[in-house]
């Protein structure tokens, strides 16, 4: 919390200049608190292109679940454009049954401060053993049954020896998620926003200039900040007004009071392909997104206005590769 008022104090003094809403003045602002997308993730210095194919070939694999229904691919699109994500408020798993929680986007997720809603999982490798062995998700009954299902698959010998030739058995269920990691550390997306703050004045309209400093100003930018607009904290859903639910959110990991309700503040890169919204999916529309989490968060009741103004500023947001012929957010 006191990353975000410290946030609020200097983007206050920083209103004066966004009043004028010249491209420089906002550029200035923006490049303060928030910032573009990194050229590489953390943790990719040490992979390869052969680790980097055999994680695609893995993230796309429905072998890697109990009835060969489900791959990472499954609940994370990235084919055909798509966000990251599945289009279901929880999605469905190998045996029938539905998550808990929304799934999240997997695109830029490696720079995040930890992985999950709860944060349960430091990194892109510790998220992906997860799901595969979940009963609910991918249902594997454990890494010796991932294994000898890799094992009887041709090509993957090989392809595991490819990819971690300095290892005596290559094909460890440590690199499965290694050389999946490596393949998520390539999703990294470039927009129209980063044009922006690398000095291209026409990347954004002046409407959605006007929803940037909006943004800013509303105070969005208390928790959605840095390059990712979020992914960098967990915050307590409902700050100021209550949010119902039954989720604790981080407080199962942490068991820690000061932890319940809290979770890790969603990146609002590539928010208009990721829709539902919240981490039980019961938000489908970025106004209404919008509208709610000012209010829960802020205590602000905005205006058409000010939603519109925020919305068009987050359709920027979009990977330019996955950019929609039309918009299903609103």
């Amino acid at each position: 919390m006191k990353i975000a008022i410290s946030l609020l104090l200097t983007l206050a003094a920083a209103l004066p200049l966004l009043a004028e809403n010249t491209p420089a003045e906002l550029r200035q602002t923006s490049k303060a608190v928030l910032g573009t997308i990194p050229d590489k993730m953390p943790g990719s210095e040490s992979d390869t292109p052969d680790m980097v194919e055999l994680g695609r070939t893995l993230f796309f694999d429905v072998r890697l679940s109990a009835n060969n229904t489900q791959s990472c691919n499954s609940c994370h699109a990235i084919d055909q454009q798509r966000g990251g994500a599945d289009t279901a408020p929880t999605s469905l798993g190998d045996a029938g049954k539905h998550g808990g929680r929304n799934a999240p986007t997997v695109l830029n997720a490696g720079f995040h401060v930890a992985q999950f809603w709860d944060g349960r999982a430091a990194d892109l490798a510790a998220q992906t053993k997860g799901p595969i062995l979940n009963p609910v998700e991918m249902g594997m009954h454990g890494e010796t049954a991932v294994l000898e299902k890799l094992n009887a698959v041709p090509g993957y010998g090989e392809a595991f020896a490819k990819a971690f030739p300095k290892d005596a058995k290559p094909l460890t269920y440590d690199n499965l998620a290694r050389a999946i990691a490596a393949f998520e550390h390539t999703l990294i997306t470039h927009d129209r926003f980063d044009d922006f703050l690398k000095g291209e004045d026409g990347a954004l309209n002046d409407r959605e200039r006007k929803g940037l400093q909006t943004f800013v100003s509303v105070g969005c930018v208390g928790c959605h900040n840095g390059p990712l607009f979020g992914g960098n904290s967990f915050q307590k859903l409902g700050a100021v007004n209550a949010y119902k639910t039954d989720d604790q959110g981080r407080f199962a990991v942490t068991k820690d009071e000061a932890d319940k309700f809290k979770f890790k503040v969603p990146s609002l890169r590539n928010i208009e392909i990721t829709a539902p919204y919240f981490h039980d999916g019961s938000q489908t529309t970025l106004d209404g997104t919008v509208r709610e989490m000012a209010w829960l968060q802020l205590g602000r009741k905005l205006t058409d206005q000010e939603v519109d103004d925020i919305v068009t500023f987050l359709h920027t947001l979009t990977d330019k590769s996955r950019t929609p012929t039309h918009t299903t957010s609103r």
